[in-house]
């Protein structure tokens, strides 16, 4: 650790500005680093490779600043991400995803999947997955939450817009995603763990409507974005004292969240809206998989794509972030920045 935290509740250092109100946020540094190439020449790429191995790219693209932040995959980055770059971010956030996913359906390789909504599958650690436990299920399936309406059609008429004449790719932009904790047991891969995942698939499609795709993130960020709502960001900027130190182990306590009331007035609250394109890569039924020269050229039409829609979303300009020392700000900033990301 370089710097210095002030706050154990919240771990941030005091400079913010490195992370714009439109992001994309990729799994991959090269998809990253692809989609920087696209950015405007000025103001200069403001770069950072973190300690906890995200990538977070901050520019312009056609004057309007975007950041790009690599985070991986899962639940946990993403909760990291949804929480850190609200509490240093000031006004609306617009988040898209832009991954990769295997399909559970007969859609080719190479097909784009905008998922309307999205659901959890989960492994259930209550589960005895030595014994086969009767009484417990071995994955548990979350009702679903919504992508932005507004943003997912923005996303899509921009994918549209920029389609190359060439380029065939088919759009889905009505499905279901499954987004899980594990990349092989509650994606229904078979390994040398006793997973007892062999019917999940199945069990998957016969109990979700219009799932299309497994994957591991667009839920949990869509989750984050809808809890985001019931409170006023940023919270971090004193030490916070633990409501909870004293209370004897094994002894519960409700935990009241302060929601807006109904007279209150929340147009000035901050928004984040959140959406997500995903490039199938794998065909889990024909086990086909895409070839490099397609994935060079869908990634460059999609992150072209998720640039555009984006930037021509309209965000009102007292609901962004100052530009006043950020490093999109035309004039230089008058110290080195470093960002928690």
């Amino acid at each position: 650790m370089k710097d210095r935290i002030q706050d154990a509740n919240f771990p941030k250092t005091e400079d913010a500005g490195e992370v714009a109100n439109r992001i994309i946020t990729v799994g991959s540094m090269s998809r990253a680093e692809g989609i920087a190439k696209m950015l405007d020449a000025s103001p200069k790429l403001f770069s950072l490779y973190s300690e906890r191995g995200f990538l977070t790219i901050t520019g312009c693209y056609k004057s309007v600043p975007v950041s790009i932040v690599c985070i991986g995959m899962g639940a946990p980055n993403a909760d990291f991400f949804i929480r850190e770059v609200r509490e240093c971010l000031r006004g609306d956030m617009l988040v898209i995803r832009l991954g990769s996913c295997g399909c559970l359906t007969d859609l080719p390789v190479g097909s784009l999947v905008l998922p309307a909504s999205s659901v959890a599958c989960t492994r259930n650690v209550d589960f005895d997955f030595a014994s086969c436990d009767p009484w417990e299920v071995p994955y548990r399936l979350s009702k679903p939450v919504s992508a932005d309406p507004d943003l997912h059609r923005a996303l899509y008429d921009a994918l549209e817009a920029t389609r190359p004449p060439s380029l065939k790719t088919l759009v889905v932009s009505n499905a279901v995603n499954a987004s899980t904790d594990s990349f092989y047991s509650s994606q229904g891969r078979q390994t040398s763990f006793q997973d007892h995942n062999a019917s999940l698939i199945d069990h998957l499609k016969a109990a979700v409507s219009g799932l299309d795709n497994a994957r591991g993130t667009c839920f949990f960020t869509e989750i984050m974005v809808l809890s985001s709502s019931a409170v006023n960001p940023p919270l971090a900027t004193v030490p916070v004292v633990p409501a909870f130190s004293g209370i004897p182990s094994g002894i519960s306590e409700k935990v009241e969240v302060p929601l807006p009331s109904l007279d209150e007035d929340t147009s000035s609250r901050p928004v984040i809206r959140a959406a997500a394109a995903q490039m199938v890569f794998a065909s889990r039924s024909s086990q086909a998989f895409i070839s490099p020269d397609q994935v060079n050229e869908l990634e460059r039409w999609s992150g072209q794509g998720v640039l555009e829609a984006l930037v021509r979303f309209d965000v009102a300009p007292e609901r962004l972030h100052p530009i006043s020392g950020s490093v999109w700000s035309p004039l230089e900033p008058s110290k080195p920045l470093r960002a928690l990301l």
